[in-house]
């Protein structure tokens, strides 16, 4: 019997309840198709996430985890994509530390329109974490 093939990566994504989400719901209205594998949580502003909620997703068996970020839309401070994109670098010295690739936490700014874009990131993402997978 051949050895199943794994179509689709399970991937965690953090979006933003004022900016991303919005696009992340509209990629559903509008039939925007990406893996069914992919899981959201909710955050006020993506400079909030914790890199020990990343580590944990990555413990739970996560083959991903995508920050869907403000960009320069944040409605808490200007400053929330370099403290976002501070946050990752932070993310990637750890997971380098616990032998975890960090190409495995991407980040992107999707604004609240940008559905077509956030399909287009999550499907590069699954492809990479298939040809990537050391399972």
């Amino acid at each position: 019997m051949a050895a199943s093939v794994k179509k689709s990566a399970s991937i965690l994504v953090f979006s933003t309840e004022k900016i991303s989400d919005p696009a992340i719901d509209m990629a559903g209205l509008l039939k925007l198709h990406y893996p069914p594998t992919v899981y959201t949580i909710t955050v006020p502003c993506s400079s909030a996430i914790k890199p020990r909620w990343i580590l944990h997703a990555f413990a739970k068996g996560f083959d991903g985890v995508f920050i869907a970020a403000d960009g320069s839309d944040c409605p808490y401070g200007e400053s929330c994509t370099e403290k976002t994109g501070w946050l990752v670098q932070q993310t990637h010295e750890l997971m380098k530390k616990k032998n975890i690739e960090p190409a495995r936490l991407r980040m992107a700014a999707i604004c609240s329109v940008c559905s077509e874009s956030f399909v287009k990131q999550i499907k590069n993402f699954n492809e990479y974490l298939l040809k990537n997978s050391t399972n």
